[in-house]
């Protein structure tokens, strides 16, 4: 009987994982079909190009209550029961990369399902499991977004600072083996997900981001003053416009 609460459990978390909230959240702000619109995926990255920053936003909250919520139904359902805490929000990760809302057939016919990343959900989980975590995962996420340029990067990277969060909490005996375990599953569902990210990325391909791309128009804008400034400056100090100035000030 219990494993097939666990296993209702599971389902149930998977379920609400497959909720597309940025395709809802896109749709009911500006009409347009998230996936249709650059990546095609629903999570908040793709949303925030769809529709804004606050649309973006607003996914990525509701995305990462995925996770936490499939966290909290299993610690209340099964108390002390590490195995589910970690399945459940597993589960919802899943569910967000492959919605079975978001079954269509591809151009061979083949049934696929469609979703996120599992950015988001993967925070949730891990919010879910030690709350503390979100003060930790979103400021060293948005240094390394900001710093290296690269949404993907900054996707696998929470996976990979959920993993060090908790292997460390585990040395300390803080957290149990599976929270180790979850940290080290979601990175390898993120990295499977964002397999063409990786592919264009190694290609130069990527979609680049963070303050290097301000710096460089930057750059560029200040080149493009360099001849002007040049061009102003002999100006001022050839004969003809020094003669211009001394017939006006007579």
């Amino acid at each position: 009987m219990q494993i097939l609460v666990e296993a209702g459990v599971i389902l149930l978390a998977y379920i609400f994982g497959s909720i597309p909230f940025g395709l809802l959240i896109v749709r009911l702000t500006t009409g347009k079909d998230l996936r249709e619109v650059a990546s095609g995926r629903t999570g908040g990255t793709n949303a925030a190009r769809a529709a804004g920053i606050g649309a973006g936003l607003l996914t990525a909250l509701m995305d990462g209550l995925k996770g936490a919520a499939s966290v909290w139904m299993t610690q209340a359902i099964f108390p002390g029961n590490h195995w589910m805490e970690i399945l459940a929000p597993i589960a919802a990760i899943l569910g967000h990369n492959y919605s079975i809302f978001l079954a269509e057939r591809n151009e061979n016919g083949s049934l696929r399902l469609r979703g996120g990343a599992g950015g988001a959900p993967t925070v949730g989980g891990a919010v879910g499991m030690w709350g503390p975590s979100l003060w930790i995962i979103v400021p060293v996420g948005v240094l390394v977004f900001f710093g290296i340029g690269y949404a993907s990067v900054t996707t696998i990277s929470i996976a990979v600072i959920v993993t060090i969060i908790f292997t460390v909490r585990y040395f300390m005996g803080l957290a149990p083996l599976q929270f180790v375990l979850y940290g080290l599953v979601a990175c390898i569902l993120l990295v499977w997900s964002l397999r063409p990210n990786i592919r264009a990325l190694m290609e130069g391909r990527e979609r680049f981001h963070g303050w290097r791309p301000w710096r460089k128009t930057e750059s560029v804008f200040a080149e493009a003053e360099k001849p002007q400034t040049r061009a102003r400056s002999a100006q001022k100090k050839s004969p003809v416009s020094q003669h211009k100035k001394a017939m006006q000030r007579k």
